[in-house]
């Protein structure tokens, strides 16, 4: 099996996000994957085994209300981080800054943590991404 190096994998997962197309996420998360999002306040949900996060990630990709942004991505061996804002509005105030830190083994997203810059005063996520609560 040829893997996928860490730059290839966040490239395509990036591009899903960007282009608004999910489907090339089910190649993407491992089946042991944990991801978790930046909302809500203070920890974010928490979404564990593949068929969570995948359906966390599809909802997210297809939500045509937000335009996601890169804005620097640094890879290291198996590691990326990943800088980006998320525009809500058309607004030069409508957005939100924030980074995902990504773990990648044989070629597959194994664990990705959203963290955000806000005020508060950004509008909350659909529910159905943001809104299930964490696990304990």
């Amino acid at each position: 099996m040829t893997f996928r190096t860490t730059a290839e994998v966040i490239h395509c997962f990036n591009r899903a996000f960007i282009d608004h197309d999910a489907s090339t996420l089910a190649d993407l998360i491992a089946d042991d994957c944990v991801m978790e999002a930046k909302e809500p306040a203070p920890d974010g949900a928490r979404y564990e085994g593949r068929a969570e996060c995948l359906e966390f990630c599809r909802a997210l990709a297809e939500d045509r209300t937000i335009q996601f942004e890169p804005e620097g991505v640094v890879i290291t061996g198996e590691r990326a981080t990943v800088r980006w804002r998320c525009h809500f509005r058309d607004g030069p105030t409508d957005s939100v800054r924030g980074v995902s830190l990504t773990l990648v083994r044989d070629g597959l997203i194994v664990e990705s943590l959203g963290y955000s810059k806000t005020t508060g005063d950004a509008p909350p996520a659909k529910a159905g991404i943001h809104g299930k609560q964490g696990k304990s």
